[in-house]
């Protein structure tokens, strides 16, 4: 019998439950996927409190790795056995648990290089991090950026895909522990942001001039500093509300602000298009099996332990990546 994560209301990590689901066979242009790890990220608790509605009873999740165990008719790509990686919204929400059933579409075969614990850190925060750094503005070597949450699972990516490309980091931190963390990972600056003026001090790391690129996981909490930290014409990227969501925003005040430009993209529409998603999914496995970027697992659950884990998360416990251990 395969163990799942439901959730039959919204609410805090409680609402999350532990049971047991059979899985059937695959059908027409599915896998039966056997978990090997599952990633825990941030935007899991936006499905579990509400902030993105889905239909309940609903499974949480969206990004694990495993291996095929059955094949559906029509599927040519994959064969039993086959080691893969996914992630997404939506379509693939429901991976915490053992065992699943699974679009064949929505499946990333892993190269020997990159192990499944490893996918499953990287997968959503490795393709997050990639159109970040590759679609998103057009970096030249010495721009600078500003970085919220630099020692998390997408921030370590990112700096060190940013020392990549020859630019500036300076990243946001709550400890000192946290900032030793983002500095190993390529940042060349950190701001602890429980004590110091987040904006101030880009101002002062950057001669006066601010960044060209705020990457903003936070949201309601550093919005207006991170408007304050850009260049003239900068843009903010809003990649996340973990402190809730901006509300009541004036789009006059972008003129104010040096003309900046704001955007708040998904990694759904980055990898929709298949070309698209392969050209990514390649650049950044070939990071990561080279070795130019380290995928850092330093917390391990059980599946369930997931009340604690997403305790452990949005009380800001954790560094780099999270993943259940199936």
């Amino acid at each position: 019998m395969a163990k799942v994560i439901r959730i039959y209301e919204t609410g805090g990590p409680e609402v999350l439950r532990f049971e047991d689901a059979r899985v059937g066979e695959p059908g027409p242009g599915e896998v039966r996927l056997r978990h090997v790890a599952v990633g825990l990220n941030f935007a899991d608790t936006y499905f579990r409190s509400g902030m993105y509605k889905v239909p309940l009873p609903s499974g949480i999740g969206n990004e694990a790795a495993g291996v095929v165990e059955a094949i559906g008719a029509g599927v040519t790509h994959l064969s039993v056995g086959d080691r893969v990686t996914y992630t997404g919204f939506i379509p693939t929400l429901g991976a915490y648990s053992t065992e699943r059933l699974i679009s064949a579409d929505a499946l990333i075969r892993l190269p020997e290089a990159i192990s499944c614990e490893v996918a499953a850190a990287m997968t959503m925060r490795g393709l997050s991090a990639a159109y970040l750094m590759r679609r998103i503005y057009p970096f030249k070597a010495g721009d600078a950026i500003l970085l919220h949450a630099a020692a998390g699972g997408v921030g370590l990516i990112i700096s060190q895909w940013a020392r990549l490309q020859g630019l500036t980091v300076i990243g946001t931190v709550s400890t000192e522990a946290k900032a030793e963390v983002a500095r190993a990972h390529g940042c060349d600056h950190t701001i602890n942001y429980s004590h110091e003026d987040v904006a101030a001090r880009v101002r002062e790391l950057t001669d006066g001039a601010g960044v060209n690129v705020v990457f903003d996981s936070v949201g309601k909490d550093t919005f207006m500093s991170s408007l304050d930290s850009l260049k003239r014409r900068g843009l903010l990227v809003c990649v996340g509300f973990a402190s809730g969501p901006v509300s009541g925003f004036d789009p006059a005040i972008l003129a104010r602000k040096g003309s900046a430009f704001l955007t708040r993209p998904g990694l759904a529409d980055y990898i929709a298009d298949p070309a698209e998603k392969a050209e990514l999914v390649a650049e950044l496995f070939g990071h990561v099996a080279a070795g130019r970027i380290r995928i850092g697992i330093n917390q391990r659950y059980a599946l369930q332990e997931a009340v604690q884990a997403h305790r452990d998360l949005e009380s800001r416990k954790t560094t780099g990546s999270s993943i259940f251990v199936i």
